[in-house]
C-alpha cells in the first residue's frame, strides 16, 4: 500500500536512521485517501485498511514535503509452538489405551483359568506366587541379554521408590492367589470387583484428593453388591473372602506408588514391572519357603503330577507366563492413565473373568448371587461415568 503524505502548518521531529533528526508535518493529509482521524473516541474510516502497520519506506523526499509510506507484512514462515493435541492424535491415543486394554483383559482371563487349574491339583499358594513372578523375571532378563529389549538405567534412588511398590505387589498378588485357591474364581472377582471404593477410601485419607458427590453415590452399589454376593456364595469361605479384601488394599496402594515411581523416571512401563518382579521374588521368597516349605511342596508335586499327568507341568508355566503378559501390559496402559482409570479397567476386566469362570468350571451360581454381582457391575460403571 502506498499513498503520498503531503505536509501542513506545524511539524514535529521524528528519528531518522544515523542519529538525524527531521521534522515532517504534524497534520498529514492522505490523498486520495481521505483523512484518517486520530482521535481515541473516533473510529477510523471503513475504507482504509488498518490490518498492516504502517512504516516509513523512503527519506528521500523530505525537502519536498512527500513522504512514502508502506506497510509492513507479516511473517508468517514461523508456525506458532502451540502445544495443542489434535483430534487425529487423540483418536490415535485413545485406540492405543483400549487396545492394551483389551489385550490384558485376554492375557487375564486365560491367567485366571490355568492358575485355578493348578490350584485345584496343587493347593501350595505361596509356591504358585513364587513361580509365577520367577518366570516373569526370567523371561524379562533373557530378552535384556539378547537384546529384544532394552534394559533399563536404573539408579538406587529408583530400587528405593520401587521397594514399597514390590511390597503392596507382593502382598496382593499372594492375598488374590490364596483367595482363589479357597473359593470359585468368580467369588473372588467379586469381592475384588469393589476396588474402587477402595482406591477413593486411599486417595482420600491418604492423598487428601476430594471427589464430587456423585462418586461416592457411585461406591454404594458397588459395596451393597459385594456383600449380597458375599452372602449368597454358596461356597463361602473366609480365608477366601478375606484374601480377595486385603488383595484389593494392596493392589490400590501399588497403583498409586507405582504412579508416583513411573513420574520422572525414564524406566518404559514394561521394564518398570520386570524390575518390580524382581524385587518381589526376592521379597517374597523367603516367606514362601517359611510358610510352605520344599517337605511340602516335593509330596504336593507328586500328588498332582500323579493325578493329572504331564499336563499338569503345561499348566504351571502357562499361568505363570501369563500372569507376567497380563501385568507387563497393565503397566504399559499405567504408562498413559490415572491411577483411578486403571482401578475402573481393572474392575471391567473382571466381568470377563468371571462369566468366562463360570462357564468354564461349570460354577454353580444363585440368583441371588449373580444379581449381587450385577449390582457391583453397575457400580461400576456408575463410578467410571461419575468420574469422567
Amino acid at each position: 500500500m502506498i499513498s503520498s503524505i503531503k505536509p501542513a502548518s506545524s511539524s514535529i521531529s521524528i528519528a531518522i536512521s544515523g542519529g538525524v533528526r527531521r521534522s515532517i508535518p504534524t497534520k498529514l493529509k492522505f490523498s486520495p485517501l481521505p483523512i484518517i482521524k486520530t482521535c481515541h473516541n473516533q473510529s477510523f474510516n471503513s475504507s482504509v485498511s488498518h490490518q498492516k502497520p504502517l512504516h516509513i519506506s523512503s527519506t528521500l523526499n523530505f525537502k519536498r514535503g512527500e513522504v512514502k509510506v508502506e506497510a509492513y507484512e507479516a511473517d508468517r514462515s514461523r508456525p506458532l509452538d502451540i502445544n495443542i493435541e489434535l483430534p487425529d492424535e487423540q483418536s490415535a491415543q485413545k485406540l492405543k489405551i483400549g487396545i492394551y486394554f483389551a489385550t490384558w483383559w485376554a492375557l487375564n482371563v486365560v491367567f485366571n483359568i490355568y492358575n485355578k487349574k493348578v490350584l485345584n491339583a496343587f493347593p501350595y499358594p505361596w509356591l504358585t506366587s513364587t513361580l509365577s513372578l520367577a518366570c516373569g523375571s526370567l523371561m524379562m532378563l533373557v530378552s535384556w541379554a539378547t537384546r529384544i529389549a532394552d534394559a533399563p538405567k536404573t539408579d538406587i534412588d529408583f530400587w528405593k521408590t520401587l521397594f514399597p511398590v514390590a511390597l503392596a505387589h507382593t502382598i496382593g498378588h499372594v492375598a488374590a492367589t490364596v483367595s482363589m485357591s479357597k473359593v470359585a474364581v468368580s467369588f473372588t472377582h467379586i469381592i475384588k470387583s469393589g476396588e474402587p471404593a477402595f482406591s477413593v477410601l486411599v486417595s482420600r485419607l491418604f492423598m487428601g484428593e476430594t471427589f464430587p458427590l456423585p462418586v461416592y453415590l457411585s461406591l454404594l452399589p458397588i459395596i451393597g453388591g459385594c456383600a449380597l454376593a458375599a452372602i449368597t456364595e454358596l461356597n463361602f469361605n473366609i480365608t477366601g473372602f478375606m484374601g480377595a479384601m486385603i488383595s484389593n488394599l494392596a493392589f490400590v496402594f501399588r497403583n498409586i506408588f507405582s504412579k508416583k515411581g513411573m513420574k520422572g523416571k525414564s524406566v518404559s512401563g514394561m521394564n518398570y514391572y520386570a524390575c518390580l518382579s524382581m524385587m518381589s521374588l526376592v521379597i517374597l521368597t523367603p516367606f514362601a519357603i517359611a510358610v510352605e516349605g520344599p517337605q511340602m511342596w516335593a509330596a504336593g508335586w507328586q500328588n498332582a503330577v500323579s493325578q493329572v499327568g504331564p499336563n499338569f507341568v503345561w499348566w504351571v508355566v502357562a499361568q505363570s507366563v501369563f500372569y507376567h503378559l497380563y501385568n507387563q501390559v497393565s503397566y504399559m496402559s499405567l504408562d498413559q492413565i490415572s491411577p483411578l482409570t486403571f482401578s475402573i479397567g481393572n474392575t471391567m476386566k473382571r466381568i470377563s473373568v468371571i462369566v468366562a469362570s463360570i462357564i468354564i468350571f461349570h460354577t454353580p451360581i444363585q440368583p441371588v448371587n449373580a444379581l449381587g454381582a450385577a449390582i457391583a457391575i453397575l457400580g461400576t460403571f456408575l463410578y467410571s461415568q461419575a468420574k469422567q
